[in-house]
């Protein structure tokens, strides 16, 4: 099994301020976030999932995905949701250069743009870097581009193909408060422990008087 913290160290958080770990909030509310979208296979099953809770999350986006899939992306944006730029083609902060880094994802923000609807007028500053990897000096330069970078303070662990649905399940709701900021992924890789874990977490959470939001600052 793969090691890491499902709860966010407070060390991190300290050492990165200019990061969003989580919200303060005086409502009981979540925010369920999902990364590497959208594709046909998973992205509509989880919107219909939301919508049987009236629930409101944010999509962190892959560009290349929004270019294949527009339909679904805007459907996203049809239900209410929030999107974000998660590069265009999901790349490893510290695999690759700075200046690939910033291409990328301003591709991605022009594909995110471009594929909209005409008649939808969504804009995002919202960025999380994949696989939660990012350096000081990507962060300042993200932020001098206006982003703000969305991290967490909860994974849920549904890409980890050692991690039973159980297990997952259990991350969430053992760790998951008023504020917190949970991963989870429209992935065929995490497909099958989202089909298991999503439906529960919003039972769960609603019958204890949470509402779920979206990000949108």
């Amino acid at each position: 099994m793969k090691w890491y913290p499902v709860k966010t160290p407070k060390l991190v958080k300290w050492l990165f301020p200019s990061l969003v770990w989580e919200f303060s909030v005086t409502e009981k509310k979540i925010y369920l976030t999902f990364d590497d979208g959208p594709i046909p296979e998973v992205t509509p099953w989880v919107l219909e999932q939301l919508a049987n809770y009236n629930a409101k999350a944010t999509f962190f986006c892959i560009g290349d995905n929004v270019q294949k899939h527009p339909t679904i992306y805007n459907e996203i944006i049809a239900h209410g949701h929030s999107i974000g730029n998660h590069t265009q083609h999901h790349v490893n902060a510290w695999k690759v250069s700075k200046t690939t880094y910033i291409s990328n994802s301003i591709l991605c923000n022009e594909t995110l743009q471009n594929n909209l609807k005409s008649s939808q007028n969504e804009t995002t500053r919202l960025f999380r870097p994949p696989y939660g990897k990012i350096t000081p000096l990507l962060s300042r330069k993200l932020r001098k581009l206006d982003y703000k970078i969305i991290m967490w303070n909860v994974l849920s662990g549904d890409f980890d193909m050692t991690l039973s649905a159980e297990k997952c399940l259990t991350n969430v709701i053992s760790h998951t408060e008023a504020g917190s900021i949970v991963v989870f992924h429209d992935s065929l890789k995490a497909f099958y422990k989202l089909t298991y874990v999503l439906p529960k977490v919003l039972k769960h959470f609603s019958n204890l008087g949470y509402t779920f939001d979206r990000i949108t600052i």
